[in-house]
This record gives structure tokens, sequence and C-alpha cells, in this order.
């Protein structure tokens, strides 16, 4: 063997050293994950028995209820009055519509600004 070839040698063997040290700090590094997770684990309570899982009310389960809903009407100011401000109008409930057909679009609108729609020409 000549002095390059030896030189090589004894270069990829201390290469080899650093890899084997590499893996083996990522294998402790995944063996304290484990051991940490299993701890973490140890300390949750446990999990809920079949009869302690929630069940159906007595009355049978709960259904859907369509309605259409109108908001209230913003109260009107008197001409030469001033502004509500956002705090006085308070929170604008609703209350269930007479009508019982669905608002509608106009024809040709999206019903939205911006969603893809021709628009009302």
């Amino acid at each position: 063997m000549d002095t390059a070839q030896m030189q090589l040698a004894a270069a990829s063997g201390l290469m080899g050293l650093v890899f084997f040290v590499v893996a083996m700090g990522v294998l402790a590094l995944l063996a304290g994950g484990f051991w940490m997770n299993s701890r973490i684990k140890y300390r949750e309570p446990p999990r809920p028995r079949p009869d302690e899982q929630p069940h159906l009310p007595p009355g049978g389960a709960v259904h859907e209820i369509r309605e259409n809903r109108e908001s209230q009407e913003v109260p009107l100011i008197p001409k030469g009055g001033r502004a509500l401000t956002p705090y006085e109008l308070t929170n604008m409930d609703t209350r269930p519509s007479d009508s019982k057909d669905r608002p509608r679009w106009s024809k040709g609108s999206s019903g939205s600004f911006g969603g893809g729609g021709l628009g009302a020409h």
C-alpha cells in the first residue's frame, strides 16, 4: 500500500467512528423521547370506562330545527338627533320570521361581494 491509500483508509476509519457516535446520539435521543412520553402518559387520568361515556337524553336524539330568523330593526334617529354609538345599540337579537320562504338572492347574483358570479346586470 502506498501512502495515499493509507491516509484515505485512516480518514474513512475516523469518519466511520464519527458516524457511529452520531448514530448512538440519535438513538439516545429517541430512547429519551420514549421514556419522557411514558412518564407523561403515566400522569394522565385513566380513559373513561364504557359506563362513564355520555348517553342520549331521556327524550331521544335532539334534531335540527330550521327556521328563518329576522333581526330587530335599528332604532331610527330623529332629524337633527345624534347618531347612536355601537355600545348604545346593544346586542341586536333575532326573532322567528313569519314568512316560511327562504330568502333568495336576485337572479344572476352570487349573494356576496367577490363571490365569482356575474352580479346583477
